[in-house]
């Protein structure tokens, strides 16, 4: 009895949890499952899913966002969704990546990003102040354009003592404009005829967040998927110089030393311990498909919570110059990775 007694709280706590979870898990799963449907029927009425399910799942949940408000009882499962089941998920992906044939790409590449990192910062920064935006609210636009998104935005305010209004406006965009690109980047594919790798460069280049990458590129293909998630994370490796050199630049005004964990995320670590042990031998090849299955599934779920966390009128909020801002130096950012491509070969 005793026993008993000193073992309830837990399970009780997880029962707790997951009733709390289970309404925006549950409304996440209804809008995934739209998406699939869709996908799926589109390929029974043309022969091939023209838009792919993830896709899909991001408008269905934009869409309805727009016209709905989910209750506040669905906000906790959303939220997990959005941003910690998708960490699982980019972690899971580094068991199928191969790093000796991606690093066969050569330091040429990553000294490529690097550059375009450095060249996207101080043109952004340059382009806001140029518009009228306050010191501050530039140097956070053109580190979450150029870093990525919301971790980057997160990680500098603290090191320049950005205000908090600041902060939100800049982070409006990285979920706004952040869906923007993950819908239309593979419209360049066709358009520009790049092939997988190509993408997979463009993608890890130019979308925000390391999870959304997963989003742009497994419309084209699983190499693009592969390619694009390692030059992002080569791209937010970029966030601990650039935190450095502006937390030395602040000095002792108003600045704060961001923690590890905001400078290497938790995911981006296992994803590189299971990168590793994958080219170690030691990731059963039994294990591969039903953790690539684990991943997708994950991913599905996590891009409809992230339509459904979209509020279309945060553009209009933040204002038409931090708009112009942020979308002409997203564009600088395009150019900059097309020619890092070129050069590449």
């Amino acid at each position: 009895m005793s026993a008993a007694t000193h073992a309830s709280p837990l399970p009780r706590r997880l029962l707790a949890w997951s009733a709390e979870m289970a309404p925006g898990l549950a409304l996440c799963g209804g809008v995934a499952l739209a998406g699939t449907a869709l996908a799926r029927l589109e390929a029974a009425l043309f022969g091939r899913a023209w838009v792919d399910g993830l896709v899909l799942a991001i408008l269905i949940g934009t869409a309805l966002r727009s016209l709905w408000a989910p209750p506040k009882a669905c906000a906790p499962g959303i939220a997990l969704s959005a941003k910690t089941l998708l960490e699982v998920a980019v972690m899971l992906l580094g068991a199928s990546l191969s790093l000796p044939a991606l690093l066969a790409a050569g330091p040429g590449l990553i000294l490529g990003i690097a550059a375009v990192v450095v060249l996207s910062i101080l043109a952004s920064y340059g382009l806001g102040r140029l518009m009228g935006l306050p010191e501050k609210m530039a140097m956070l636009v053109a580190c979450g354009n150029s870093i990525c998104g919301n971790s980057a935005i997160a990680a500098v305010a603290p090191v320049i003592g950005a205000q908090a209004r600041d902060v939100a406006s800049a982070i409006a965009f990285t979920a706004v404009l952040g869906v923007g690109v993950v819908l239309s980047l593979p419209l360049l594919v066709p358009v520009l005829g790049l092939d997988e790798v190509q993408y997979g460069i463009l993608a890890g280049l130019t979308v925000y967040a390391v999870p959304q990458v997963l989003a742009a590129t497994a419309p084209v293909g699983a190499l693009a998927v592969q390619v694009g998630t390692l030059v992002k994370l080569v791209r937010v490796l970029m966030l601990g110089p650039v935190v450095l050199v502006l937390s030395l630049r602040a000095g002792t005004q108003g600045g704060q030393k961001p923690g590890l964990s905001r400078l290497v995320p938790w995911f981006i670590l296992g994803f590189l311990g299971l990168a590793l042990l994958r080219a170690l031998g030691a990731v059963p090849e039994a294990l591969l498909p039903p953790l690539s299955g684990l991943t997708a599934a994950l991913t599905l779920l996590a891009m409809a919570a992230l339509g459904l966390g979209v509020d279309l009128r945060s553009v209009a909020k933040a204002g038409p110059r931090v708009t112009a801002v942020v979308v002409l130096s997203l564009l600088a950012l395009g150019v900059v990775s097309l020619g890092v491509i070129a050069l590449h070969g």
